[in-house]
C-alpha cells in the first residue's frame, strides 16, 4: 500500500529535463523558479551560517553590533583625532559610521560568498542542489548582518540628530541596490572560480581591504577632488574613481544618514551616475551568472 502511495505521488509529479550533466534545464522562470522552490532550504543554510559564526560564545551575536563598533571607534579615534581626518569633516562620527556600516555589508557578501561552494563541498557532492544556493545564503547571512549594523546606525543619527530631511532618505535604496548588485554578482563568480583556483579567497582579502581605502569612508570624496587638482593630474582619474560603484553607493548612503553635508560634498550629476552603474551591474550579474552555470559541472570532481 505504502509502495502504491508512492507510486502515486512521483506519478502527479511533472516531468523535468536534464542535460547531460544530470542538471534540471530550466523552464518557465528559469533558475529563480528553481531557487523559490528551495527557499525553505535557502533559509535554513543562512540560519545555520549564522548559529556557526557564534557557536560556543558566551556573547552570541552581541557580537555583530560590539565588532563594527570597536572597528568604528578605531578609525574615529585613531584617523579621526590623532591624524585629523576629522577636520573638514562635520559631524564626522556618523560620516563614518555610515560609510562603515556599508562597506562592512559588502565585504561580509564577497568573502562570505567566494568560499561558500567550498564551505559547503560535503553537499554539493553528495546531492544535486542549485549551486547559487550556496553563495546567495552567504548574501544573506550578510543581510542579517548589516541590519544589525544598520538598526545602531540609525539609532546614533538619531541621538546626533545628524538625519537629513526625509526625501534625501530616499537615497538609502539606490546606495543599498548598487551594493547588492555588485556584492552578489561579485560573490557569485568568485565562488566559481575559487574551487578552481583555491587562491581566489585569499587575494579577495587583499582587493577588499584595498577597496574600503579607495572609497570616501575615512576621507571625504573633496579631499580626493582637491588632490586631482593641486597636483594637475588629468580629469579622467577623478572619474575612474567615480566609476567604482561602491563609491557612489557610500556616496550615496552619506545623503541618506549624514545631514551635514553640502551639495560640494558630492560629485555632480551622482544620480545619473548611479543609474549608469545600475546598468552595468546588472550586465555583470547575467555575465557572472553565466560563468557561474559553466563552471559549476564539474564542482563535485573538483572538490
Amino acid at each position: 500500500m505504502e509502495k502504491t502511495q508512492r507510486f502515486a505521488v512521483l506519478e502527479s509529479l511533472p516531468f523535468a529535463t536534464v542535460d547531460a550533466r544530470g542538471m534540471t534545464l530550466p523552464g518557465r522562470g528559469g533558475k529563480i523558479r528553481e531557487l523559490l522552490a528551495r527557499r525553505d532550504l535557502l533559509f535554513l543554510l543562512i540560519r545555520r551560517d549564522l548559529q556557526a559564526r557564534y557557536r560556543d560564545s558566551f556573547l552570541g551575536f552581541l557580537w555583530t553590533v560590539i565588532r563594527p563598533l570597536i572597528q568604528f571607534l578605531m578609525y574615529f579615534i585613531v584617523l579621526g583625532q590623532f591624524l585629523r581626518a576629522a577636520e573638514g569633516i562635520p559631524n564626522f562620527a556618523i560620516y563614518l559610521f555610515a560609510g562603515l556600516t556599508l562597506y562592512q555589508f559588502f565585504n561580509d557578501t564577497v568573502a562570505g560568498a567566494t568560499g561558500s561552494i567550498l564551505m559547503n563541498g560535503g553537499l554539493v557532492k553528495k546531492i544535486y542542489l542549485p549551486r547559487e544556493i550556496f553563495p546567495f545564503a552567504s548574501v544573506g547571512g550578510a543581510g542579517f548582518m548589516f541590519l544589525v549594523q544598520l538598526t545602531v546606525l540609525v539609532v546614533a543619527a538619531l541621538i546626533f540628530r545628524a538625519l537629513p530631511e526625509p526625501a534625501q532618505m530616499l537615497w538609502f535604496f539606490p546606495s543599498l541596490g548598487l551594493v547588492l548588485l555588485y556584492g552578489t554578482a561579485i560573490g557569485l563568480l568568485l565562488s566559481a572560480v575559487n574551487v578552481y583556483l583555491r587562491d581566489i579567497q585569499y587575494l579577495t582579502e587583499v582587493v577588499l581591504m584595498l577597496a574600503m581605502w579607495a572609497s570616501p569612508i575615512v576621507y571625504s570624496w573633496r579631499m580626493v577632488s582637491d588632490v586631482i587638482a593641486r597636483f594637475s593630474l588629468p580629469s579622467w582619474m577623478l572619474e575612474i574613481y567615480l566609476a567604482n560603484p561602491l563609491t557612489l553607493a557610500i556616496l550615496g548612503f552619506h545623503k541618506t544618514f549624514w545631514g551635514a553635508g553640502s551639495p560640494s560634498d558630492y560629485p555632480p550629476n551622482l544620480e545619473l551616475r548611479m543609474v549608469i552603474a545600475g546598468a552595468v551591474g546588472l550586465v555583470f550579474l547575467v555575465v557572472a551568472h553565466r560563468v557561474f552555470t559553466r563552471l559549476q559541472g564539474n564542482f563535485a570532481q573538483e572538490l
